[in-house]
């Protein structure tokens, strides 16, 4: 992470004139009862139109002798004023497949150049506020290749990401250490590291 510590210095409302990225929507709808009723929430204005998606996470998997490996970040949030332990993400362009945008974020991002293994169903981030989705694209990064021996990130300006590696068995232990030292941890991470855990418990 650069020097200095990244902290949000006020917040005040936004006008719908300023909003780039989002915008506020009240949706009528009937519930299953036949009342009629009214929920508040929001939706990106970036969405390419061929696209019914947001965006890409991207589960990047590192094999090594002592067991694989998933790449995180961490990432200073201005909406949870808080470093973020976050899996390597980005919104689609127009025209591009899950898969092409997750190979281009994860060279952004971290320099690793990987092989995409499979892609999850559409996924909803946060349906009761938000239309936002994604697809979840399972990619393997070869470390014996030449390009991810000294991986150079391709960061825009106001991009500040420090990657690093945790072993998929010390997932779970590594969030709740990760959280004790003050950072806040992505719900797609933690819901990986407790799927692992459950299997771990159920022998699945």
């Amino acid at each position: 992470m650069p020097d200095g510590e990244a902290k949000a210095i006020s917040t005040e409302p936004l006008t719908e004139a300023e909003a780039v990225w989002t915008k506020l929507v009240k949706t009528t709808y009937l519930d299953p009862k036949g009342v009629t009723r009214t929920w508040e929430s929001a939706e990106r204005r970036t969405r390419p139109k061929d696209s019914d998606i947001d965006g890409v996470g991207i589960v990047a998997i590192v094999k090594k002798e002592t067991g694989p490996e998933i790449v995180l970040q961490k990432q200073y949030r201005p909406p949870v004023d808080k470093i973020v332990i976050e899996l390597p993400a980005g919104l689609i362009d127009a025209g591009e497949t899950p898969e092409q945008a997750a190979i281009r974020e994860l060279k952004e991002e971290t320099g690793y150049v990987a092989e995409v293994l499979e892609t999850s169903p559409v996924m909803f981030n946060d349906p009761g506020f938000c239309n936002t989705n994604l697809r979840m694209v399972h990619v393997a990064v070869d470390m014996a290749l030449p390009e991810n021996r000294d991986p150079k990130p391709e960061l825009e300006e106001n991009e500040f990401i420090e990657v690093f590696h945790v072993r998929l068995a010390d997932l779970w232990a590594e969030c709740i250490r990760l959280e004790a030292e003050g950072y806040a941890i992505d719900a797609r991470i933690a819901n990986l590291a407790e799927g692992i855990e459950m299997a771990k418990k159920f022998g699945l």
